[in-house]
């Protein structure tokens, strides 16, 4: 797995981190100071990068978490087939399939020879945006 590790203190909003084995996407944090003996505790509301569920955590900030290493790529669209769409990476020109993006607005977009952005988070592949249809 690509995973690194980092305080939970030191993590903001827009940070990515990984709750119940899921990489997430923080989208609120607060922190709370406890009692005269108690640590710091954070909360922190973040939204799956696969899923789109929302996931919450509530730990002490010194408290050490995973960290997700996010690779952001293009690719070439080869062809589109059914829920499967087929891609060779511009750098590496390796090919691969993965899913045709849940987003409407994404997935009506690609098409055979276009270009898409994919993020590769833990060994699972998505297209997160067409750039050249």
């Amino acid at each position: 797995m690509s995973v690194e590790y980092a305080e939970l203190g030191e993590l903001r909003e827009g940070s990515y981190i990984v709750i119940d084995g899921e990489p997430c996407r923080i989208v609120e944090m607060t922190r709370a100071k406890t009692g005269k003996h108690g640590s710091a505790k954070a909360h922190v509301v973040a939204i799956g990068v696969f899923s789109g569920s929302r996931k919450t955590l509530v730990a002490p900030v010194d408290q050490r978490v995973e960290v997700p290493i996010v690779s952001k790529r293009t690719a070439q669209v080869v062809a589109v087939l059914g829920d499967r769409v087929q891609l060779m990476d511009t750098e590496t020109f390796e090919t691969f399939e993965v899913d045709l993006p849940k987003e409407e607005d994404v997935a009506s977009r690609i098409r055979a020879g276009g270009e898409v952005e994919y993020w590769e988070v833990m060994g699972v592949r998505k297209i997160m945006r067409v750039l050249r249809a």
